[in-house]
């Protein structure tokens, strides 16, 4: 069990070695923290720490530096999250409320995250298979040529040229928008797909073959969007940060360009919710925990955006486990909630 002094001098450790990438010693925080005690004593507790595999030693000098287990222990006690200063917040609010739809909006997020964090940011795509179709529109552009346009409840908005098998008239065109957000809208996208049939029975036998290619093509913008995917800015930031790797860096940036392990990284990290912020709205795995995705020498935060109606998706970033957690958590967390209020403007 370590102690309330023991879990101080673990934090002081983690600080300076994250601001020094220096291994830290005993004389060190007696000078820079002011415990009160000894050098003797500090050490002692060192020695406990060491005991309960939180720091260790990375070579023979007498400076220690934290653990994957040490840095999990200073995350879960951490109480003391620094707010973003009143020109950061007021940058994110400028840079986000110039954006003009779902992709912009993602896309200078992730920016902004990677220029405040100074780490590679990631966002996942709002989640079609929690998605709600909002609207759905039919513009013609040619005497066989129709533009199909599905706009979802996340802000996401699809669309897909269709070329007609014969010619259409466009009171038909009015007349499928007006069945089939009559059927569709407020349903899940992943459930449109029982609903799309009942539409094309609504239209007499003449114009169904028209009707069933329109209807076909909001089936395939449907399948086309349930692919998951995410969107990475500052992976320069990951090179730069290289001496905090072991090894080298080029298979994490292997693993984070697949992007498939870290969707599934993203998908445990929301069910377990590593997080211990108040309301844990920002989870984080730390080092070994991400072996299992080849990312063994990192740690990733992430935290969950969405609308009024709900977590869509989730935003976060990856670094070394040498970061500073404090100030990477609450950029996290305060990006999250402009995004989420900004895309329920939106909606």
């Amino acid at each position: 069990m370590v102690s309330e002094r023991g879990l101080a001098v673990l934090r002081a450790i983690v600080q300076d070695y994250v601001a020094t990438r220096e291994p830290v010693g005993s004389k060190t925080i007696v000078d820079k923290h002011r415990f009160g005690v000894s050098a003797a004593t500090i050490r002692n507790d060192m020695a406990l720490l060491e005991d309960e595999e939180l720091i260790a030693a990375p070579h023979t000098s007498s400076g220690r530096v934290p653990t994957d287990k040490g840095y999990r222990v200073f995350v879960d006690q951490l109480a003391d999250v620094k707010p973003l200063s009143p020109a950061q917040r007021h940058a994110i609010e400028v840079f986000l409320g110039a954006s003009v739809d779902i992709d912009d909006v993602l896309s200078r997020t992730v920016r902004a995250l990677a220029q405040l964090t100074h780490q590679v940011a990631l966002i996942q795509y709002p989640s079609v298979s929690r998605a709600r179709i909002q609207h759905l529109e039919f513009v013609a552009l040619a005497p066989r040529r129709v533009l199909t346009v599905l706009i979802a409840d996340t802000g996401v908005v699809e669309q897909r040229v269709v070329e007609l098998g014969a010619d259409y008239e466009e009171p038909v065109l009015r007349s499928l928008r007006d069945a089939a957000n009559e059927a569709l809208v407020g349903v899940p996208m992943a459930d449109a797909a029982t609903v799309l049939p009942t539409i094309v029975e609504r239209f007499p036998e003449p114009l169904r073959p028209v009707i069933a290619e329109l209807v076909e093509s909001v089936a395939g913008i449907i399948g086309s969007t349930r692919q998951e995917r995410l969107i990475m800015a500052g992976t320069a930031n990951l090179v730069r940060t290289e001496h905090d790797f072991t090894g080298s860096v080029y298979p994490i940036m292997e693993a984070i360009e697949e992007q498939v392990e870290l969707l599934k990284l993203f998908g445990e990290m929301a069910a377990e919710q590593h997080g211990v912020l108040g309301n844990r709205d920002v989870s984080v795995s730390i080092g070994r925990e991400n072996e299992p995705f080849g990312l063994a020498e990192t740690s990733v935060l992430t935290s969950g955006y969405g609308t009024s109606g709900g977590t869509v998706a989730r935003l976060g970033v990856l670094g070394p486990t040498r970061m500073d957690y404090s100030t990477n958590m609450a950029a996290v967390r305060a990006v999250a909630r402009y995004l989420s209020r900004s895309l329920g403007d939106q909606a």
